[in-house]
């Protein structure tokens, strides 16, 4: 092989490995994620594909197929979709994220984490139930805001840096009004 292609050849394998390891964090871990989006709008009739920029689902009140003047509800977005380069102690952490049209917080579900301290720092329902009613515009600060936990401090940080990072770039993109 000639020093060329030995160049190419080792390219085009780097190439391969930064696309892989950028895909790592797009892991499907909830393929349907339909009850999920429904715990975080308890009141939507439909919800659109995945999809748009930056990737979300709408909430409808109702089906915009059948209805087509159905308002949206609000947007729900992974949090490892908006804030990709978050990650806690062992990776990255999994929530869906749920937000209203005003910019406010429906709720958070953390759908999958490999954290060691995740079934008492991010796991329990305790850490999703401080997010829901936040605004967009809130301090999200780990022993203000936020309740700290001892011994998971790098997985309760991460968690919520991603869940303040991802919300206000979805709302600065997807509900311009909502940030002022």
């Amino acid at each position: 092989m000639s020093r060329c292609h030995t160049i190419a050849a080792i390219s085009l394998s780097l190439c391969c490995v930064a696309v892989l390891a950028a895909g790592a964090d797009r892991i499907f871990t909830t393929p349907n994620p339909a009850a999920e989006l429904k715990r975080l709008f308890p009141a939507a009739g439909a919800f659109s594909t995945l999809g748009g920029e930056p990737l979300h689902f709408t909430a409808y009140a109702a089906d915009p197929k059948a209805s087509p003047a159905a308002a949206p509800l609000g947007v729900a977005f992974w949090t490892t979709d908006l804030a990709p380069n978050e990650h806690g102690y062992h990776g990255p952490i999994h929530i869906l994220v749920g937000m209203d049209m005003t910019g406010v917080l429906t709720g958070v579900v953390v759908t999958y984490n490999s954290e060691p301290y995740g079934y008492f720092s991010v796991e329990p329902p305790k850490f999703a139930m401080q997010f829901k009613g936040k605004k967009v515009t809130d301090p999200f600060r780990v022993g203000g805001d936020v309740d700290a936990v001892s011994r998971a401090s790098i997985s309760i940080g991460s968690a919520t840096r991603a869940i303040r990072d991802s919300a206000r770039l979805a709302a600065k993109q997807l509900l311009p009004e909502a940030g002022k």
